[in-house]
């Protein structure tokens, strides 16, 4: 079985090929190799490729810079999708698909089903969210995937730069009132096999349990890196609001992702997010 897998190098992609099975052959694409959001180059790898099955693990995810970038968010978010989807369905092939939580405003208070109303707060969001519709118009069949906070110990992300910071022994401070769930990239890496494996389609959630703030998230890496001799013991991380940490885009103050649905197709639940981090922390240390 081959499969292509777009944004190779990215975490996702990385740890999604790392965790193949023997029976897949995984090519991979680097953004500089494809640009998902021409149509005709699509087309063309995806005709060299000849693959089985697609994961779009591609996407614009500056929040920020999505703002005053939009067209290029528009163009890898919800172009790009789309052109993955025509070119599926031309060569018979399965497309997966990765969104986010940032299609849900956060004010629900509660976690967010994959059929709840959207009502992305940015352009990073709507762009993610007209890739799910990009996607769906054109294959019925294909399998999207919302997940969120994402990381792994290849960086740039949350938990490389954090560990950045502390190992240099500057105090960090972290915003403390916008809540989701941290996700190792080998987690989210492995259930997204778990899921092509039982034929799973449409619209799902995946992330590692709990929840967590930035905060807590930053001051259980801080803790455990500690613990792995990756970071000072004496660490510090300082809470703030989101109010003292201006950003050019708005984030959802509660977009913990309600994973019920997909766990129960699996037969199985992911792990914590702290014992997540903590594997990931000790491939980091060894």
């Amino acid at each position: 079985m081959r499969a292509l897998v777009t944004g190779a190098g990215g975490q996702l992609a990385t740890a999604w090929t790392r965790a193949a099975k023997s029976s897949w052959t995984v090519l991979g694409r680097t953004r500089a190799e494809l640009d998902i959001g021409d149509l005709a180059a699509v087309r063309r790898a995806v005709k060299a490729a000849r693959p089985d099955l697609i994961l779009n693990a591609a996407a614009f995810t500056a929040v920020d810079r999505a703002q005053s970038q939009a067209d290029d968010a528009w163009r890898t978010n919800r172009d790009g999708p789309r052109n993955l989807a025509m070119a599926a369905a031309e060569a018979g092939a399965r497309l997966v698909h990765i969104s986010t939580d940032f299609v849900f405003d956060g004010r629900s208070g509660r976690p967010y089903a994959p059929g709840d109303p959207t009502a992305p707060l940015g352009v990073y969001g709507a762009s993610k969210l007209g890739g799910e519709e990009a996607v769906r118009s054109i294959l019925a069949d294909a399998l999207m995937v919302r997940t969120a906070w994402l990381y792994s110990a290849q960086g740039p992300n949350f938990l490389t730069t954090i560990l950045g910071a502390l190992s240099a022994g500057r105090d960090v401070r972290v915003v403390a009132d916008q809540i989701g769930t941290p996700t190792s990239a080998p987690t989210l890496a492995a259930g997204l096999w778990d899921l092509i494996a039982v034929g799973a389609e449409g619209l799902h959630h995946y992330t590692d349990a709990g929840a967590a703030s930035w905060y807590d998230f930053a001051q259980a890496i801080g803790e455990e890196a500690g613990a792995a001799g990756l970071a000072p013991a004496d660490a510090r991380v300082t809470p703030i609001s989101s109010a003292d940490y201006p950003t050019a885009a708005p984030r959802p103050p509660f977009s913990v992702l309600d994973k019920t649905a997909t766990w129960a197709l699996l037969g199985a639940a992911a792990p914590h997010w702290r014992v997540a981090l903590r594997r990931v922390l000790a491939t980091m240390a060894g």
